[in-house]
């Protein structure tokens, strides 16, 4: 039986079988890997604490997702799709992981985030 995302070892472990996802993903995989070559070494910490806070209020992440975006977005021109893909990547690892008031809590964050993105990245 799935539990809900309770901690920040969840959040790892969402986080990290996200990104084996993506950097395989042949629709956007090739966004992280060649044109951001992400060091997942940084990244996936960032994430970590990204995602924390998001959930449980933790105030551990400072960064500029937006700015990372509009930065990427210039090097290789991204779409209103790969925003749908990476959420739906999302999701997916999130209900194959999870359930729960937390776990649907992240989804509809993600899905919130991503249409800020979308409109202040493409636009």
């Amino acid at each position: 039986m799935k539990t809900d995302i309770r901690n920040r070892k969840d959040i790892e472990k969402l986080v990290n079988a996200f990104y084996e996802k993506v950097k395989t993903d042949e629709a956007i995989g090739y966004l992280f890997t060649d044109v951001a070559k992400v060091n997942w070494e940084l990244h996936l910490p960032k994430m970590y604490d990204f995602w924390e806070n998001i959930l449980f209020y933790s105030a551990n992440y400072s960064g500029s997702p937006m700015a990372v975006h509009k930065e990427l977005h210039q090097k290789s021109t991204m779409t209103q799709e790969h925003f749908q893909h990476w959420n739906a990547l999302f999701n997916q690892t999130v209900n194959k992981l999870f359930e729960g008031a937390k776990a649907d809590e992240i989804k509809n964050r993600a899905m919130n985030i991503s249409a800020v993105m979308i409109y202040k990245t493409l636009t």
